[in-house]
C-alpha cells in the first residue's frame, strides 16, 4: 500500500493526486495562503505601474467632492465678474501707459499721420453715407408723428437736435468701430501672434509708443470731425425728404434748425465724439495687443473688440448725456 502511495506521488499526476489524497482541512490553509500571496503580488504590480486601487480612489474622490458643489457655484458666479474686472483693469492700464508715452520723445509723427489718414479719410465716405440715410429715415418717421398735430414745420429743428446730441456722435463712433477699430484689433493681434511686437521690444522700442499711441490720438482727433460730417450729411438727407419730397417751406425748416440747435448741443457732439474715439481706440488696441492663440485667437479678439466698443459707446453716451444735460 505504501508502495502504491509512493508510486502515485512520483507519477506524472503527482500534484493532482496528492491534492486529492490530502484531507480537505489540510488543503484549505495552503490554498488560502496561495490565493493571498497571489493577491498581494498583483497589488504590488499595480502599485509599481502607478495604478492605485479603484476602491481607494473612489473613496478619495467622494471625500474630495463633498465641498465641490459650493465652490463650483462660487466660481460660476464670480468668474465672469473677475474676468470683466480684469479686462477693464488691463484696458485702463494700457491707456495710462499710452498717455505716459504720449508726452515722451521720440514723437511718432509719421505713424500719427498714417493713422489719421486711415481712420479719418478712409471712414469719411461711409460716415457721410450712413448719416444721410439716417437723417432721411428719421425725418420720415418724425413727419408722420408731427403731421397728426399739423406741426410738420418743426421737423427740421427736431432732426437737427437729435443729430447733434445723440445720432451723429454715437453712430459715427459705431461706423469707426466697425471699419477702423476692427482693423486695429486684427492688425495688432496679427503682430502679437507672429511675434512682431516682441521683435519691436527687442530692438529697444516701446510697442505702446510705436503702435498704440498714434492710433489712440488719431481716433480721438478724427472722430469729432467725422461726427460733424455725419451731422451735416444727416441734415442734407432731412432737407431732401422734408423740403423736396414733403413740400415743407425751406424758410421754416432752417428757422427751426437755428432756433432749436444751440452751441451747447454742438459742444456735446464734440465732447461725446472725442470721448468715444478715445474709448474705441483703447479697447480695440488692448484686445489686439494682448491677443493669443493664432489665427483663431486674432479673430476672437477682433470680434470681442467690436462688441465691447459698441457696448462702451452706448454706456458712455448715457453717462455723458446725463452729466451735460440740464433737466
Amino acid at each position: 500500500m505504501l508502495g502504491d502511495f509512493t508510486s502515485t506521488l512520483v507519477g506524472p499526476e503527482a500534484p493532482r493526486c496528492f491534492a486529492t489524497i490530502l484531507p480537505h482541512r489540510l488543503r484549505r490553509p495552503c490554498f488560502a495562503r496561495r490565493e493571498k500571496s497571489a493577491k498581494s503580488s498583483a497589488q504590488t504590480r499595480y502599485t509599481a505601474c502607478g495604478l492605485a486601487n479603484s476602491t481607494t480612489e473612489t473613496e478619495t474622490e467622494k471625500d474630495a467632492s463633498k465641498g465641490k458643489p459650493l465652490f463650483g457655484l462660487v466660481d460660476y458666479v464670480t468668474d465672469p465678474i473677475l474676468a470683466v474686472l480684469d479686462d477693464l483693469g488691463a484696458t485702463v492700464l494700457l491707456f495710462g501707459q499710452a498717455m505716459t508715452w504720449l508726452v515722451r520723445p521720440p514723437y511718432r509723427v509719421a505713424q500719427l499721420m498714417i493713422a489719421i489718414e486711415f481712420i479719418g479719410a478712409g471712414s469719411l465716405f461711409i460716415a457721410g453715407l450712413v448719416g444721410m440715410f439716417t437723417g432721411m429715415a428719421f425725418t420720415v418717421s418724425t413727419i408722420v408723428g408731427f403731421r397728426q398735430f399739423s406741426a410738420e414745420g418743426m421737423v427740421g429743428g427736431v432732426v437737427a437736435l437729435a443729430l447733434a446730441r445723440e445720432l451723429a456722435p454715437v453712430l459715427a463712433a459705431v461706423v469707426v468701430t466697425a471699419r477702423a477699430g476692427s482693423t486695429m484689433a486684427s492688425e495688432l493681434g496679427n503682430m502679437r501672434v507672429t511675434e512682431q511686437i516682441d521683435a519691436i521690444t527687442t530692438m529697444g522700442v516701446s510697442p505702446v509708443q510705436y503702435l498704440v499711441v498714434p492710433r489712440v490720438v488719431a481716433t480721438t482727433i478724427v472722430l469729432p470731425l467725422l461726427a460733424l460730417c455725419f451731422g451735416i450729411a444727416g441734415m442734407f438727407g432731412a432737407w431732401v425728404v422734408a423740403v423736396l419730397w414733403q413740400q415743407i417751406d425751406p424758410g421754416i425748416f432752417f428757422d427751426r434748425v437755428q432756433s432749436f440747435v444751440k452751441w451747447a448741443d454742438i459742444r456735446m457732439l464734440l465732447v461725446k465724439a472725442g470721448l468715444f474715439g478715445m474709448i474705441v481706440s483703447t479697447i480695440c488696441c488692448k484686445k489686439g495687443f494682448y491677443a493669443s492663440g493664432g489665427a483663431r485667437g486674432v479673430g476672437e479678439a477682433t470680434a470681442k473688440a467690436v462688441v465691447a466698443s459698441i457696448v462702451a459707446i452706448f454706456a458712455a453716451d448715457y453717462v455723458v448725456t446725463t452729466i451735460m444735460t440740464e433737466i
